[in-house]
């Protein structure tokens, strides 16, 4: 193998990772932004479920003082 088709089989190469290299990082980029997309949504289910749950212990505050009064 001579010097001209090392440096072709080289290049060859470099253009091939370079390749991955460009979809790995679109990949990456995509995730990323997924990612961000997901911690956005677990907080907003976060503070839903937080809500939630302050209005079941009104609730239930509200049941006991009734069954409380009716004793």
């Amino acid at each position: 193998m001579d010097i001209d088709e090392r440096l072709e089989r080289l290049t060859g190469r470099h253009e091939a990772l370079t390749q991955t290299v460009e979809l790995l990082t679109k990949d990456v980029s995509e995730l990323t932004k997924d990612l961000s997309d997901m911690k956005v949504l677990v907080h907003d289910i976060a503070e839903g479920t937080a809500r939630l749950l302050h209005v079941a212990e009104i609730h239930e505050r509200r049941i006991s003082r009734l069954e409380d009064e009716n004793s």
